[in-house]
């Protein structure tokens, strides 16, 4: 099977299209670019390792919130539950 090289993913907003942008690049190609930015990051021990549902939810919502900081308008479409999503113990 075949494996792709690793990839970083760009999300951005198109104000004139009104439309998200996903692209994915080569990391290295993004390093320059990146150095010195403003980093938020995301540990996977704080999620027990755990890419769930949840997990995809709360990262899309922290993406949508982070493109909302540039274009405040978007604010208007979003209808996400901000917090964390309580689910029923596994017991």
């Amino acid at each position: 099977m075949a494996i792709d090289p690793p990839r970083s993913v760009v999300l951005s907003y198109d104000q004139d299209s009104q439309r998200l942008n996903v692209q994915l690049v080569e990391p290295a190609k993004l390093a320059q670019i990146l150095a010195g930015k403003f980093t938020v990051p995301i540990l996977l021990d704080d999620f027990d390792y755990k890419l769930d549902d949840e997990f995809a939810r709360r990262l899309g919502v922290a993406m949508l919130n982070g493109i909302a900081l540039g274009y405040p308008h978007i604010k208007q479409y979003m209808t996400v539950t901000q917090e964390p999503i309580d689910r029923p113990s596994e017991e």
